[in-house]
């Protein structure tokens, strides 16, 4: 795939996903070219697959310029960006192109690193799948989030959702989840988090990181914008441990304890496809055997949030342990703006 290409495919998923400035910004590159230069050079000849199927080289290069303006390294760059009005595609390429050659060592610097926006939005279904968990099992779960980021959803338990037949979670959290629901919401019931640990390759710090993180948000989406900020204020209070590692060779150690009296959740929010082949087959193969070794007071459960190309939104599939049962629990969006929830029957 060439890059001009990929800059307008997540230019198009950019303006599905409700992000008019940041498909304007990616379509002019993609329509009027890079400056020219080091960053031009880099992106054009990028190794491998640039699109948001690989690297996602578009959303490292928008990132890296809303960097520049969260930073307030750019006062001229930053004048084209909200809240001021959507400029024209000719006038925001203008704006970029002439701030990219004044930060080339910064922007090349942020290229290096994939976007990780910890959309919290997604703790949606973590907490629908909790709540139904510990309903059936009455048990405490012990939490294990493979490509957490900076392990903002390993505080899914300490947000609110709002939903239909009564709000989940602190009535008092900062964070505040308003999806549109699409099917029936179930009723809560509550749940309790006795231990959580996540992994990741390149882990952020939600405190130092913080501006970096936001960048990687679309700058018009103030409402996810406000969320991440809470999340992050709330992660700086009850700092999530995320251990740098291989997310395979950290679910082995995990799995290999048993957790007496508390229900494993392992869970993986738009990560696990973008594992290699045969990690996922390897991951595949160590939950299945622990599940193997699974029993009726210490269950394995598997949450899964994925892209299966088949849409609108990602699939959501638990598996549970002893038994190994499948469980379709519907769809939602990536961004968490509207869910389509079938209960388990657990």
């Amino acid at each position: 795939m060439s890059w001009r290409v990929a800059f307008h495919d997540q230019a198009r998923s950019c303006r599905d996903l409700g992000s008019p400035f940041t498909a304007t910004l990616l379509d002019g590159f993609a329509q009027l070219g890079l400056p020219e230069g080091l960053i031009a050079e880099r992106i054009t000849s990028w190794p491998g697959d640039i699109s948001s199927n690989g690297a996602s080289v578009p959303l490292r290069l928008a990132g890296a310029l809303h960097g520049l303006v969260l930073e307030g390294m750019d006062p001229e760059l930053a004048a084209f960006y909200p809240p001021q009005d959507l400029p024209s595609e000719a006038e925001l390429h203008k704006a970029a192109c002439t701030a990219i050659p004044r930060h080339e060592g910064y922007i090349d610097h942020r290229l290096n690193d994939a976007p990780q926006t910890n959309e919290v939005a997604r703790a949606t279904v973590l907490i629908l799948a909790a709540d139904a968990l510990s309903e059936r099992f009455d048990l405490p779960l012990i939490l294990s989030e493979l490509g957490a980021s900076a392990g903002l959803n390993l505080n899914f338990d300490r947000f609110r959702l709002c939903a239909p037949g009564g709000d989940f979670g602190p009535s008092q959290s900062p964070v505040i989840l308003t999806p549109n629901w699409r099917s029936p919401a179930p009723e809560p019931h509550g749940f309790t988090v006795a231990e959580r640990q996540g992994v990741d390759l390149s882990p952020r710090d939600p405190v130092a990181e913080r501006l970096r993180l936001l960048s990687f948000i679309w700058p018009d989406q103030t409402a996810r914008f406000e969320r991440i900020s809470a999340a992050l204020d709330l992660a700086a209070e009850h700092p999530p441990r995320v251990d740098q590692a291989d997310a395979i060779d950290w679910l082995e150690e995990r799995l290999s304890r048993h957790f007496a009296g508390y229900l494993h959740l392992v869970y993986h929010t738009v990560a696990w496809q973008y594992f290699p082949q045969p990690v996922q087959v390897r991951g595949e193969a160590l939950l299945a055997e622990a599940g193997a070794r699974a029993t009726k007071d210490a269950p394995l459960a598997r949450l899964s949030m994925e892209a299966d190309g088949q849409g609108p939104g990602a699939k959501l599939t638990l598996r549970l342990w002893p038994g190994g049962t499948e469980h379709d629990l519907g769809r939602f969006d990536f961004h968490g703006r509207w869910i389509d929830w079938i209960a388990p029957k657990l």
